[in-house]
C-alpha cells in the first residue's frame, strides 16, 4: 500500500491570507485537526493545526519565558509575537511543512511520522496538493493490509475513486470526515458520520460500486456541532 491507498484526498484547505477566525471554524466544522495552506496552484505553504490555534490561547495566559533566552532576544521575540497575535494564515502556520509523495510506501510515511512527531502529512503530486495522510489512515492501512491480495493495486484504486465519487456527487456525506480503505476488492470504511442515515449512504455507495466484494463500514456517529478529532 502507498499514500494513495489510505489518504484522505478531499482535503480542507484554505489560502495564506486566510483568517485565523475562519480557520477555527473550518476545524470546528469538519471536524478536523489541521489545514495545509496553498497556493493558487495548490502548492503547499504551510500548515495550520488546532496546536498552532491553542497555542494562542497559552501565550496569552502564560507570558513565562526561559530568563537565559531573555539575554539573547531583550526579552521580546518577533517570531512567536506574530505566532501568537497574527491574523492571517501566513502568519501563524508552520511553513514548508514535510510532504509525501502518492506512491510514498505506508512504512516510509509511518518512520517520517514518528522520527518529526506529527500527527498528519500532505501528499503531493507533482508539487501540488492531492490528499492527506493522518495517524488514523496510516493505522487503518495498516491493519488492513494483506500479503496476497487478490486484485492489483491500481483496480483497488479505481475502486476507491469510484466509492468516493458517488458518495460526494449523491449522498450529502462530507468523505473529509473518514477514511475509505479497498484491498482486494474488500471495502472497509473508517471515521464519523452525523447520522445513522449518512453511515447507510455511505455502505450503499460502496456496495453499488463496480469491483466491491465485501464493504466493512466501522464509521461512527457525531452529532453535528459536538466536536472534531
Amino acid at each position: 500500500m502507498q499514500a494513495i491507498d489510505i489518504m484522505t484526498p478531499n482535503v480542507v484547505c484554505v489560502g495564506p491570507d486566510a483568517n485565523v477566525r475562519d480557520i477555527a471554524q473550518l476545524l470546528l466544522e469538519h471536524r478536523i485537526s489541521a489545514v495545509p495552506i496553498v497556493d493558487d496552484e495548490r502548492r503547499v505553504l504551510g500548515i495550520v493545526s488546532e496546536g498552532d490555534l491553542m497555542r494562542r490561547v497559552k501565550d496569552e495566559a502564560d507570558d513565562s519565558r526561559s530568563w537565559w533566552l531573555s539575554l539573547f532576544s531583550g526579552g521580546k521575540d518577533a517570531g512567536e509575537y506574530v505566532k501568537s497575535h497574527g491574523r492571517k494564515a501566513h502568519e501563524v502556520m508552520t511553513s514548508k511543512p514535510l510532504t509525501v509523495e502518492e506512491n510514498a510506501p505506508l512504512h516510509t510515511i509511518a518512520r517520517l511520522l514518528e522520527k518529526h512527531h506529527i500527527k498528519r502529512v500532505p501528499v503531493v503530486r507533482d508539487g501540488k496538493l492531492v490528499g492527506i495522510v493522518s495517524r488514523a489512515n496510516l493505522l487503518q492501512g495498516i491493519a488492513n493490509a494483506v500479503v496476497a491480495p487478490t486484485q492489483s493495486p491500481e483496480d483497488d484504486r479505481s475502486i476507491r475513486e469510484a466509492i468516493l465519487k458517488e458518495i460526494d456527487n449523491n449522498t450529502g456525506v462530507r468523505t473529509e470526515s473518514f477514511s475509505v480503505i479497498v484491498d482486494g476488492g474488500n471495502v472497509e470504511i473508517w471515521g464519523l458520520v452525523e447520522s445513522e442515515e449518512q453511515k447507510q449512504a455511505v455502505t450503499v455507495a460502496a456496495e453499488n460500486t463496480q469491483g466491491v466484494k465485501s464493504v466493512e463500514n466501522h464509521l461512527g456517529m457525531m452529532p453535528r456541532g459536538a466536536g472534531y478529532f
